[in-house]
């Protein structure tokens, strides 16, 4: 086997590890294929004063047995959400603390998130002013940093190589993802500990996106049909939290070790809409770019791509946006192509979600299986692509997908996986 790809590494994925609504990697697939939605009322927080009370909601999420409860307290959750799932990534991977520890300077770690353990800050906030200014808990702010779940993660496993934080909103997962893939391309690291985090579902986040009119809304007594990607009837994303992260090695790395292989990423890249901080381009060259850009870094013609990931978050502008920029790059074979949205599951878990999407291309490329779009009974006349409405659908001769997102401030990122 070929361990150079265009004299570069070759990229391979070996373990798989999220946080989610519904569940640990392997919970989750099973849940997808079978169209399970992870949308509910939420409980974990007060949304009495909310007008937006359902989200996509990691419910009875503990750190105990992977986390000591001393650590873990003084952790946020997105930094907790991170160590978890990064266990179980390197467990999936077949690998080991001291594994990886022994490895010191050549395993690095790239964590995207938005705004880290954000909550932190805040609550530390109001107890200072509300406590007479006493003195503040002097790691509160430090553990709110977006950079800690990546920290906390390079200290769990010692790791002494590149160390990272994307903060590219939406993208900042699969950025994170392409970057790490980058760095084993270039010979800084042989393996990299790499994914997206967010654990903002708060009811200040709720309160602003529903300001800003971009949440969907009227769906209390029925959550699971809030999310509707590509529906003429679609109102809005629902906000979500959650955390995927892969392990990626060389090819040389990963077959040294005798290890499973679940894909090999074959292409990144990103590119910005210099366009408004919060309104897409409706034109979609930003994200045409990212997607033309990522094929060419893969040495792929469009026509080569089998499955697409979409963004998909069920908001009027992303969606007619999207299925521009599809037409743009792919041409006809945009009608040949399978398309789908896993978050009308889901929800949007912000940076989290690209990386948990390619926790999920991973597994489809592995499986054989496209993830459906559930909740596409009336389809949008102006979204007339194959968006695999709502039954998954067998591909077996899938070999190559692409994973879209695309986040604010016009931050766009495309990466492609393909079967080894």
């Amino acid at each position: 086997m070929e361990l150079l790809r265009h004299g570069k590494p070759r990229v391979v994925i070996t373990g798989l590890g999220t946080i989610t609504s519904l569940g640990d990697a392997e919970t989750l697939w099973e849940q997808l294929k079978s169209g399970v939605s992870g949308i509910r009322k939420l409980e974990t927080i007060d949304v009495t004063h909310v007008p937006v009370k359902i989200g996509g909601e990691v419910r009875d999420f503990t750190p105990a047995g992977y986390i000591d409860h001393k650590e873990a307290r003084r952790m946020g959750r997105a930094s907790q959400f991170a160590v978890v799932a990064a266990i179980m990534a390197v467990q999936d991977a077949g690998l080991s603390t001291d594994n990886i520890a022994s490895k010191g300077e050549r395993v690095g770690v790239v964590m995207g998130t938005s705004l880290g353990s954000h909550e932190m800050s805040e609550q530390a906030t109001l107890k200072y002013k509300t406590s007479g200014y006493r003195k503040p808990n002097p790691l509160s702010l430090i553990n709110s940093l977006p950079n800690m779940p990546a920290h906390y993660i390079s200290r769990q496993f010692r790791t002494l190589g590149p160390l990272n934080t994307p903060s590219t909103a939406c993208a900042a997962g699969t950025q994170a993802i392409g970057e790490a893939s980058d760095l084993i391309r270039y010979g800084r690291a042989d393996l990299v500990i790499a994914g997206g985090v967010e654990a903002i579902l708060q009811d200040y986040t709720l309160a602003g996106f529903d300001a800003m009119m971009a949440l969907a809304t009227g769906y209390e007594d029925q959550p699971e049909l809030a999310s509707r990607p590509f529906d003429a009837k679609r109102s809005g994303f629902v906000f979500s939290e959650g955390c995927g992260i892969v392990v990626l090695e060389s090819l040389k790395h990963a077959l040294n070790r005798d290890a499973k292989i679940y894909g090999e990423v074959l292409g990144y890249a990103s590119s910005s809409d210099a366009y408004h901080v919060a309104a897409l381009d409706p034109n979609g060259h930003g994200a045409a770019r990212a997607m033309r850009w990522a094929l060419d870094d893969a040495y792929l013609n469009p026509e080569d791509i089998n499955y697409i990931n979409a963004h998909g978050t069920s908001t009027q502008a992303n969606d007619a946006m999207e299925t521009v920029a599809i037409k743009q790059v792919f041409g006809d074979h945009a009608y040949r192509l399978a398309i789908s949205s896993t978050k009308s599951m889901l929800g949007h878990a912000m940076a989290a979600s690209g990386a948990i999407e390619v926790v999920i291309c991973a597994k489809s490329l592995q499986d054989g299986i496209i993830a459906p779009t559930i909740n596409l009974h009336n389809p949008d006349p102006v979204c007339d692509l194959d968006y695999v409405p709502n039954v998954a659908r067998e591909l077996p001769n899938m070999k190559y997908i692409l994973s879209n997102s695309f986040g604010l401030g016009g931050q766009n990122a495309t990466i492609i996986l393909g079967k080894l």
